[in-house]
């Protein structure tokens, strides 16, 4: 399912991306100069970027963690992935429930060429990542079938991907259209960056991804939740990355008191 090998993996260095962007903010080495560039220009409007970006992986760590635990999920479908830092999706879930089956999947070429990270499952479960594009989610999920079995519940996750899809490139109906073949009782766990907190400055980080071609498009807390429409949102519902169930895992430093500002939450289908 990973398809091409690594070794065929073409990179373009000569523009940013938002996954190895992340990978600098997160401190990872798989990065160019052109991405800690673009990383350091977002620090001009937020210097807390690091911190945006511990904070999100942390609500990952929680969500998944309570999804394997008291949300029963063994299913996961994982879209956007992102560079492999651990623990990954699949650790967390299998340190949990062992026989867990994760799908990873990105358009990004640099994470095929770490798709062997991804794929150590433990002996009772099972990993795989395929590239593909999350704008075409039927295909997505007839290639994820040949894992998962979705007449049974499956944890949709989309952390993070969802503000690189602005509304007239259908963000909306790329969930809908995700969510629709899932079975009753699964999930759907979102992160988002937020605008509602300094509108000027989410502006201006808009305007600077589209000087290099990217879409950036953060959202209020409202525009956030149309994303759960007829699902029922799990406890405590919309809420900052950072208060999502901080009993389940580690807390974040940050720095200073402001909030940070991304939405996140977790949903059922009924």
């Amino acid at each position: 399912m990973t398809g091409q090998e690594p070794t065929s993996v073409y990179i373009d260095t000569t523009k940013p991306h938002p996954a190895r962007m992340y990978d600098w903010f997160l401190g990872g080495k798989d990065n160019y100069p052109v991405d800690e560039e673009m990383a350091r220009q977002l620090l001009t409007l937020d210097a807390r970027g690091r911190d945006m970006a511990r904070t999100n992986r942390a609500f990952m760590h929680r969500s998944t963690r309570w999804l394997a635990g008291p949300g029963g999920m063994r299913q996961y479908l994982d879209i956007g992935t992102g560079i492999p830092t651990e623990p990954n999706l699949h650790q967390i879930a299998q340190q949990t429930a062992p026989d867990s089956r994760v799908v990873y999947t990105d358009n990004d070429p640099i994470v095929l060429r770490h798709a062997e990270a991804l794929l150590r499952s433990t002996p009772e479960g099972v990993t795989e990542y395929l590239q593909a594009d999350a704008r075409e989610p039927r295909s997505i999920v007839e290639q994820a079938a040949e894992v998962l079995d979705f007449s049974r519940p499956v944890a949709l996750s989309l952390n993070a991907l969802l503000h690189f899809v602005s509304d007239e490139d259908g963000a909306y109906e790329l969930v809908r259209d995700l969510v629709a073949p899932l079975a009753p009782g699964s999930h759907l766990v979102v992160s988002h960056v937020a605008s509602d907190f300094d509108p000027e400055g989410a502006e201006k980080a808009r305007r600077l991804y589209a000087e290099r071609g990217l879409t950036l498009a953060p959202r209020t807390r409202e525009q956030f939740g149309r994303f759960f429409d007829g699902l029922d949102l799990v406890e405590p519902g919309v809420a900052l990355a950072a208060e999502w169930r901080p009993e389940l895992g580690e807390r974040v430093e940050v720095t200073g008191d402001d909030p940070i500002p991304g939405w996140v939450a977790v949903a059922r289908k009924p």
